[in-house]
């Protein structure tokens, strides 16, 4: 029997955010026996915890959908790093996670205070665009919108990639990003087209507050995941988006989005994005988690 332990991450508050797996004891899994586990769970991404293979980082880790494997994902690692500090530390602390990921080695550095706790982690990978001329009149028609409701300011639909890759579909109102939903065969032709299986939609969020510079949607159902309450990765490859619509500074800009509101799992999740006039220089994504339960599961 294997030793597990679920989090709800992207939240501080519990069955909110995005829930995960934590297995650990993984390695003498095969590649299959991890993937029928995390169909098992069926949760947007299970995180599987292996003996690192340098031994002065913490752990190698993999990640699976409920139907593959994916080299870097965000609240996986969030939720992993939260619970292997807290595993290793009482009390108040602040201490540095390093998991090898099949994108490359995450540094996250994991801080408690009182009952806060929360993780940051520099993404593997520095994002970049892929596609920039996609068809208005598809994009609306795979969401039932119209083309209007597609864009606003200088925000117009890409794809960006930094490990995985999304399309990013600016949306005009918070009604509208409230109202979209995948539309077949309209989806399947523009997943096709753009070489890509999720698509992330966000639209600036209510003037009225504040705690919340961009909220968001992300859609997947052709990878097991109809809707995705929060998404580290897809947030983190938002900055090259951004960056590309002008409306990142030179510098260091923090930004809070909020993603999962629809669903009624809340989340928030933090984007720090530091620029040069040679473009993105670093991306953080920061976030906290929630313990659920613990338990025991048969190996395949």
């Amino acid at each position: 029997m294997l030793e597990f332990h679920t989090l709800d991450v992207f939240t501080e508050t519990p069955f909110a955010g995005n829930p995960l797996a934590v297995v650990l004891n993984a390695d003498t899994l095969t590649t299959q026996q991890m993937q029928t586990i995390a169909r098992e769970f069926n949760l947007s991404e299970t995180i599987f915890v292996r003996a690192p293979q340098d031994p002065t980082h913490t752990a190698r880790v993999r990640i699976f959908f409920p139907t593959d494997e994916i080299p870097f994902a965000g609240h996986p690692t969030i939720g992993c790093a939260i619970h292997l500090a807290c595993a290793r530390h009482t009390g108040d602390f602040e201490t540095l996670i390093t998991l090898e990921e099949e994108a490359g080695l995450v540094p996250v550095t994991v801080i408690r205070h009182g009952n806060h706790i929360e993780a940051e982690f520099v993404a593997p990978v520095l994002p970049f665009p892929v596609k920039t001329d996609l068809s208005v009149d598809l994009i609306a028609a795979s969401l039932g919108l119209t083309p209007a409701q597609i864009g606003f300011a200088n925000h117009r639909p890409a794809t960006h990639q930094g490990g995985p890759r999304f399309l990013y579909v600016p949306i005009d109102t918070l009604g509208t990003l409230g109202q979209a939903i995948p539309h077949e065969p309209h989806w399947s032709v523009l997943m096709a087209l753009a070489d890509v299986d999720s698509a992330y939609l966000y639209t600036p969020g209510a003037a009225a507050d504040a705690t919340c510079d961009y909220q968001a949607r992300m859609f997947s159902p052709t990878a097991g995941i109809a809707e995705d309450p929060a998404t580290g990765s897809a947030s983190a490859i938002l900055a090259s988006q951004l960056w590309r619509t002008g409306v990142i500074p030179l510098g260091r800009t923090s930004l809070t989005l909020r993603q999962g509101v629809e669903m009624g799992r809340p989340s928030s999740i933090g984007l720090t994005i530091e620029a040069s006039i040679k473009g993105l220089i670093a991306v953080r994504i920061k976030g906290s988690a929630v313990p659920i339960s613990s338990g025991k599961i048969r190996r395949p």
